[in-house]
């Protein structure tokens, strides 16, 4: 059975950069540690949009450009780069929109072949594509347990962080 460790988006626009925040910055350094801990997959996402992301309809709703493919923000942030780097068990998603099918069908797959223990979440944002994924993973893997570390996410403000922490706990995802 595999103990999974899911990190969505941590990357220099959404901590530090075009869309980053106070407590994206805070909760770098929690990612990192829980990056270390002895979990047999990581996988990691990364918000991947192209030169045309003001046509697109996310683009128009929310109208900053951030992680361009190839671009300084698109790259993880310093810390969890270096930490990703250490890794021998991790896979990247680049992900056009706020949830990874791909991801979630990896993540079936390995349930189907190896077993999952349980499914830990951490990452940016808390109110859009942590939730969108966790609910996903969820759709994907009903019956594993699936978590949200809360102190390993920060969403757009502190109220819609807190809202999305809400609606994963009503949909049986376990937030700690």
């Amino acid at each position: 059975m595999k103990k999974v460790l899911v990190v969505i988006d941590m990357q220099k626009d959404f901590v530090d950069g075009a869309l980053g925040t106070a407590e994206a910055v805070a909760i770098v350094d929690n990612v990192v540690k829980e990056m270390k801990k002895d979990y047999d997959v990581v996988y990691l996402t990364k918000d991947t949009h192209q030169v045309n992301y003001l046509e697109t309809q996310e683009g128009r709703n929310l109208p900053v450009v951030h992680c361009v493919e190839n671009t300084d923000g698109w790259q993880f942030d310093r810390k969890v780069e270096k930490a990703y780097k250490k890794l021998n068990n991790a896979i990247v998603f680049n992900k056009p929109t706020f949830g990874s099918e791909k991801l979630a069908e990896e993540i079936k797959k390995l349930a189907e072949t190896d077993g999952i223990e349980s499914i830990t979440l951490v990452g940016l944002c808390t109110d859009i594509c942590v939730v969108s994924n966790a609910l996903l993973i969820k759709a994907a893997v009903p019956e594993i347990e699936i978590r949200c570390l809360a102190d390993c996410c920060a969403g757009v403000t502190p109220a819609s962080h807190t809202a999305a922490l809400e609606t994963m706990k009503m949909c049986q995802i376990k937030v700690m």
